[in-house]
């Protein structure tokens, strides 16, 4: 193989831990790895990049790749592809990398899989094998590429832990210049908003509050705030939450929300569906609260609690304040 390329998502002069977790799985695949940047970036960053496993760190910087410009993004990948023949490219699954890359395998005309939660190399075609959820988490797929490169996969964050750091390791900074044009870009940004709730950061919590639909309503969710802000932690939502309109889908942790995996992961009134377990199963400690003994919800957890939600959290809010306050 060719060695792999990873794009890095850099935002805000902040490093997404996507990142290092793709950096993981470059080192698991026992390849010679690339991260790509869009600039400017500082040294320490491209320095800390090679410390957790990067060979060699490109540069891309340009105007037109501002504010996450998918079509300037995509023709700079594009450009670099072309250059130095990647035999894999790995992207995070968010919304910006997902769009780059399902756009870079149209125009480079190759395979694609999309969040992925395992890649090995077959040893025998020496091809990237692919792992993901199909039929609603359910089930999971294999597939492989044909044998046009690059192969690229958009892997499922949380899944991989982060690469670890080697403060001894020595790599390459290159500035590759890209050819890039105004006419090229066809969606411009009229207006940035920042998102005011909790939600924004919900990946990265070390404690989580979620609430089902069997909570009855929004007005539950002002009981499990208050939790949340006593542990310093989130808040999430199950899919029947987020499609009844209680919380927005930004809210939502499923296989068809977010991945999340805090140290502790507190659920009340979630019947524990596999579709919303793919998306907490790698919580280091499940506590479910339940009325229903039969639940699914029960297989998965660490600690659970058999009742109405309405008579234990009262108890449970109590007895968090003694413990904080």
């Amino acid at each position: 193989m060719a060695g792999i390329l990873i794009f890095g998502e850099y935002v805000d002069g902040d490093l997404d831990a996507i990142t290092l977790e793709l950096l993981s799985v470059s080192k698991k695949l026992k390849q010679d790895s690339s991260v790509v940047i869009f600039g400017p970036v500082s040294d320490d960053i491209t320095s800390y990049i090679i410390k957790f496993g990067a060979d060699k760190v490109y540069i891309i910087d340009d105007p037109l790749l501002e504010y996450q410009s998918v079509d300037a993004g995509v023709a700079a990948l594009d450009q670099l592809c072309r250059q130095i023949y990647p035999s894999v490219v790995l992207f995070g699954k968010t919304s910006y990398g997902t769009d780059l890359a399902t756009r870079l395998a149209f125009r480079l005309n190759v395979g694609i899989a999309q969040d992925c939660v395992d890649l090995k190399i077959d040893t025998n075609t020496n091809r990237l094998v692919a792992t993901r959820p199909v039929y609603g988490g359910n089930a999971l797929a294999t597939l492989t590429f044909p044998n046009d490169d690059p192969q690229i996969a958009i892997v499922r964050g949380k899944v991989f832990e982060k690469s670890t750091e080697n403060i001894s390791a020595s790599g390459e900074v290159i500035k590759f210049d890209v050819q890039l044009d105004s006419s090229m870009v066809r969606v411009k940004r009229i207006e940035l908003m920042a998102s005011d709730n909790e939600s924004a950061k919900l990946e990265d919590a070390s404690v989580i509050v979620c609430g089902g639909r069997g909570l009855g309503g929004p007005e539950a969710f002002e009981s499990l705030r208050e939790i949340a802000e006593l542990l310093g932690g989130a808040v999430g939502a199950s899919r029947a939450v987020c499609d009844s309109g209680w919380l927005d889908h930004e809210y939502q942790i499923g296989l068809t929300g977010k991945t999340v995996s805090p140290d502790l992961y507190i659920t009340v009134g979630v019947s524990g569906a596999s579709q919303h377990m793919a998306g907490c199963l790698g919580s280091k400690t499940i506590v479910a609260i339940n009325k229903d003994a039969d639940a699914n919800i029960f297989k998965d957890a660490t600690y659970g609690a058999v009742g109405d939600w309405k008579n234990i959290l009262p108890a449970f809010l109590e007895t968090i304040h003694e413990l904080v306050d």
